[in-house]
């Protein structure tokens, strides 16, 4: 076998490990709901040259799958229009620049209180330690849906004022160094400008040359230059920031805020996501990898102590910062165990200082493995504040016990974006609604928009007659929950029997279940939907008004009745002749 030959089986081998490692490992930690990072760190450490020795090219990596923070970036700017970023400037320039300063500052005095390194080698390795992992939380966000609320947007902004911050903190690194300097080397000031100049000319090209673009490829209806023209504008634009010397995270994220208008963006977010997943967990593999266990065996001591000191430095910090900003105790102490771990930036910053001549390696290899101790606690911090979330909502009588709610006309089981309809619509005919809900992170963020919701399981008999059942005209269950049968229905209607029940079905198949049981009312969560944009769309083809509204009618009839066949027969196929577009269901032409 030839050498390109031998080399590609060591890539598909060690592509084989890598992945294979952490999907053993990944199933292993969501089984037990620990989380994703944890188990590619794990993966990582026992793959690496530090464990097995499986795979020794942990540093080639680290620099490949980097690419997935930058992808990450640029998919949080395409959730981000120009307009809301400008919402933001408070939360990012107050919030965040707060943060940087007031942990940095904190966690240098810590190192210089507590070691013997110099005034310039404390401030190298304490101010990148006030930054977080963008890798690690920006996913943990939008995986629990809280990106959008406001403690979301208050994480998000400090996570972007940090990727802000990191020419300054490069720029300090060089004012410190003690290395000779380089004749290719910009000063801060020029590169801040030359960022600003780059900044609006990626806007620029963003509307001039991108978008029009992105017109003619949806033109020609090709989903793979969709990707291709997705990944230029992303790769384009870190590019230039890399080169003047800023984060290229930073580059992508502001090509996506100008495509965050764009009428394409779902498919650019839909077409660029898997890459960003991908290239993520190889990042946390690579540190995993690079993590020295030598470095960990022979100070164990500090390195435990001096991450568990950062986590708790910057808990405190950022949720005093948070109150301070006006956020409620629960959300800004979970922003601040969110945000308590160092950055990946942060090894970068590490390597700057080492080359500045301002700590030694084994400085940086050793604070190096305190950021990674440090990533390794969040997933267990979260957890413990989801539970302790939920323990708080349910002993929390005053606020969150049905039994307190006020005497209400209807009650409201879940209040996702379904039941946050229905409550609503309610509320517009003046009509009192008692809701409930049993996700405590739900709770927390109808709270801040205004809306009290109780906590508890409302597809329980004794919860639900403490809410005041029996004395409602209807419940309406708006859970998003296959598992809420026709069994559980049957026990709720025994207790309430003079009490209408309306039941929101996740699909026909669920939909047919709950009919057996007494109900009032039930409706499929995409049924009303899907027809209100069809019939959309259908005037926007110029097609007539009447056959429009026979469409609707008939189409209507027609899965009524092949519902009822499929009740009937109890068999899902019986009635399949009963559809447009199907056999015996061809609607007929005037």
């Amino acid at each position: 076998m030839d050498e390109s030959g031998a080399h590609m089986g060591d890539l598909l081998v060690g592509g084989f490990i890598m992945l294979g490692a952490a999907l053993v490992m990944v199933l292993l930690f969501r089984r037990f709901g620990i989380g994703a990072v944890l188990g590619y760190l794990i993966a990582g450490i026992l793959i690496g040259p530090q464990g097995l020795g499986l795979i020794s090219e942990g540093e080639t990596i680290l620099e490949f799958s980097e690419i997935g923070i930058i992808l990450l970036l640029f998919l949080v700017g395409l959730e981000l229009a120009p307009a809301r970023l400008m919402r933001l400037r408070r939360a990012i320039f107050g919030l965040g620049l707060s943060q940087v300063a007031v942990c940095g500052i904190a966690l240098f005095l810590l190192i210089m209180a507590n070691t013997n390194f110099s005034l310039g080698a404390s401030i190298a390795l304490g101010l990148p330690l006030a930054l977080s992992s963008t890798a690690q939380v920006l996913p943990m966000l939008q995986s629990s849906g809280r990106l959008n609320t406001p403690s979301g947007e208050s994480a998000f902004s400090i996570l972007l004022f940090q990727d802000l911050s990191i020419i300054p903190l490069l720029t300090i690194v060089a004012v410190l160094s003690r290395a000779p300097p380089t004749q290719d080397s910009l000063p801060g000031w020029l590169t801040a400008i030359l960022g600003v100049l780059a900044i609006v000319g990626l806007i620029l090209a963003g509307r001039y040359l991108l978008q029009p673009l992105l017109k003619l490829i949806g033109r020609i209806a090709e989903r793979e230059l969709f990707i291709v023209a997705g990944l230029v504008a992303v790769f384009g634009s870190a590019a230039l920031m890399e080169v003047i010397g800023l984060s290229p995270a930073l580059g992508a994220f502001v090509a996506g805020v100008m495509l965050a208008n764009s009428p394409y963006r779902h498919e650019l977010e839909a077409d660029i996501d898997p890459f960003r997943s991908l290239l993520l967990g190889l990042f946390f593999l690579a540190v995993g990898m690079l993590l020295d266990l030598n470095v960990i065996r022979e100070n164990t001591a500090f390195v435990f102590g001096a991450a568990i000191a950062l986590v708790a430095t910057k808990t405190l910090v950022i949720f005093a910062l948070g109150k301070l900003f006006g956020m409620q105790t629960m959300p800004a102490l979970s922003m601040g165990l969110l945000l308590s771990q160092g950055g990946e930036f942060g090894f970068v910053l590490f390597a700057e200082a080492e080359q500045a001549m301002l700590i030694q390696p084994e400085a940086s290899s050793l604070f190096g493995a305190v950021i990674t101790v440090s990533m390794a606690t969040t997933p267990l911090l979260m957890l413990l504040v989801q539970r302790f979330n939920a323990a708080s909502a349910a002993s929390n009588v005053e606020l969150n016990d049905p039994s307190q709610a006020d005497s209400a006309s209807v009650l409201v089981v879940g209040h996702g974006r379904f039941g946050q309809t229905v409550s609503q619509m309610f509320a517009g005919a003046n009509v009192a609604v008692t809701i409930i809900d049993i996700k405590p992170q739900q709770i927390d963020v109808s709270q801040q928009f205004g809306r009290k919701v109780f906590y508890g399981d409302g597809t329980r008999v004794d919860l639900l007659r403490s809410a005041g059942a029996e004395k409602c005209a209807a419940i309406v269950f708006c859970i998003d929950d296959r598992q809420f049968d026709s069994a559980t229905i049957d026990v709720i209607s025994s207790a309430f029997p003079d009490v209408k029940i309306f039941v929101r079905a996740f699909d026909r198949v669920h939909l047919l279940d709950i009919k057996k049981s007494k109900i009032s009312g039930a409706k499929r969560e995409v049924f009303e939907s899907a027809i209100h944009l069809a019939k959309q769309a259908m005037v926007a083809i110029d097609l007539d008004e009447v056959l429009i509204d026979e469409v609707d009618r008939e189409y209507r009839q027609l899965d009524c009745d092949r519902l009822e066949a499929q009740r009937e027969a109890n068999d899902m196929f019986a009635g399949r002749h009963l559809g447009f577009g199907l056999s015996g269901g061809k609607r007929e032409s005037d």
